[in-house]
C-alpha cells in the first residue's frame, strides 16, 4: 500500500480594485492611472476587508499594480483586517492599455468596446486599439511564475484589474495554459481564491468573482465593457 501525502498548496487571494468614476461631471475623461476610488469603491474595498477579517485571513504579501485605485483598495482591506503590511508594486500587472479612441474609425468603435473581452479572445485582439491580449499575457504570466517561484509566502493578496485578473484566472482554470477567457466577470471589489501547488499545472480554483456587498450580483446583468461603452456614448464629443 502506497503512502499518500496530501499535497501542500499556497493561497492567492486575487481582487479587482473597487469602483471608480472614469468621467467627471462635465463629461471629461479622468486619467485612468490616477483616478481614485469613488464612494461605492471605498465601500466595496472595506467590505472585502471585513470579509477577510471575519474569516481570520492573514496575508504574508500584499501586491498591487501601483495604480492609485489598486493602492487605495489594498489600504482599505488592510485597515479593515488590522494588518500593517507594506504594499509591493508590480508594474507588470497594470491594466491592459487602450489606445486613443480618437484613432479608432467611428464604424469600429462599438466592436472595439464590446468585442475586446468577448468569449475566448485571440491573442492578436487589441484592447481599444492599444495593447494586444498576447502582449498582456507576455507581461502578466512571467510575473505570476516569479510569484510562485518565491516560496517565502503562504498567503498572498493581489489587488489588480479586470483584464489582468482574467489573464491570471484563465491561466489557472486551464491548469497553466496560455489563454484568455474574456467572459469571466470581475465585479469591482471582487475576491477570487486560487490555490497553487509545486507543479506548474497545479492550480485549484476555489472562488470566482465573490463580491461581499452583493454576493449574488442580483442587479447586474451587463458587462464592464458594455457599461463603459454606454458612458462613452453619453460623453463622446458630438461630430
Amino acid at each position: 500500500m502506497s503512502e499518500f501525502r496530501l499535497p501542500t498548496r499556497r493561497r492567492i487571494y486575487l481582487m479587482r480594485h473597487g469602483d471608480v468614476t472614469y468621467f467627471d461631471d462635465s463629461g471629461r475623461a479622468i486619467d485612468p492611472d490616477t483616478v481614485p476610488l469613488n464612494e461605492t469603491g471605498q465601500a466595496q474595498a472595506s467590505a472585502a476587508g471585513h470579509a477577510f477579517a471575519q474569516q481570520g485571513v492573514r496575508f504574508d504579501r500584499v501586491i498591487v499594480s501601483g495604480l492609485r485605485r489598486t493602492v487605495e483598495t489594498a489600504q482599505r482591506v488592510l485597515a479593515a483586517t488590522g494588518q500593517k503590511i507594506a504594499l509591493e508594486e508590480q508594474p507588470a500587472w497594470q491594466e491592459i492599455r487602450g489606445g486613443r479612441l480618437a484613432d479608432i474609425a467611428p464604424a469600429e468603435v462599438e466592436d472595439a468596446f464590446l468585442r475586446a473581452f468577448d468569449g475566448v479572445v485571440p491573442e492578436d485582439t487589441r484592447f481599444l486599439g492599444g495593447e494586444s491580449i498576447g502582449e498582456l499575457l507576455d507581461r502578466v504570466l512571467p510575473a505570476l511564475a516569479a510569484l510562485r517561484a518565491d516560496t517565502s509566502w503562504d498567503t498572498a493578496l493581489l489587488v489588480l484589474h479586470g483584464g489582468v485578473n482574467r489573464a491570471i484566472l484563465s491561466h489557472a482554470i486551464t491548469a497553466g495554459a496560455r489563454t484568455f477567457f474574456g467572459h469571466l466577470a470581475q465585479t469591482t471589489g471582487c475576491i477570487n481564491a486560487l490555490d497553487v501547488g509545486a507543479a506548474p499545472h497545479d492550480w485549484v480554483v476555489r472562488t470566482l468573482n465573490y463580491a461581499p456587498p452583493t454576493p449574488l450580483h442580483r442587479d447586474v446583468r451587463n458587462t464592464t465593457m458594455e457599461m463603459l461603452y454606454a458612458q462613452y456614448l453619453r460623453y463622446r464629443p458630438q461630430r
